[in-house]
């Protein structure tokens, strides 16, 4: 069966949230460090992504290599430094197809922050990618807030 296409909006943006034991500020290195992501991805998605590409602002844009040797560019439609990063990737040179991944931080106070992982696939109509979005769950986005906890909790 094929994809509905009367889906509601809420069913291609899922998310995550959870505390984690950490200040916003080293948990936002660990995503705004695109070396730093293959560490933490949940999606078992990404191999690799060099050095030196570490985000500061809308309109940057860093690549990274997936687990299957594909490059993505990744462009950050979303920051705001400590709280917010977000980029839609795509194939190298293309436009990208309309999918979404969303990092927000909420510092409790210094040493605990609410952190919150989206992956929205609203604007996604290339019918090769909708089952691979389809896939992305709550779960694996937890998955790769839990690893994020794991490292940042550690340092």
């Amino acid at each position: 069966m094929g994809l509905n296409w009367g889906m509601v909006e809420q069913d291609r943006v899922v998310s995550a949230s959870r505390r984690i034991a950490a200040p916003a500020a080293a948990i936002f290195e660990l995503i705004a460090d695109p070396a730093r992501q293959p560490e933490w991805d949940g999606n078992d998605n990404l191999a690799r992504a060099s050095a030196g590409q570490r985000v500061r602002g809308v309109g940057e844009m860093f690549t990274t290599t997936l687990t299957q040797g594909a490059d993505r560019e990744n462009h950050v439609v979303e920051f705001d430094e400590g709280r917010l990063i977000a980029w839609r990737p795509s194939e190298p040179g293309n436009t990208p197809p309309g999918h979404l991944w969303r990092w927000q931080l909420e510092p409790v106070d210094d040493v605990t922050t609410v952190v919150t992982h989206t992956y929205d696939w609203t604007d996604l109509a290339d019918p090769k990618r909708l089952p691979r979005a389809q896939a992305t769950t709550a779960d694996k986005l937890a998955a790769s807030i839990d690893r994020l906890a794991a490292l940042a909790e550690r340092s």
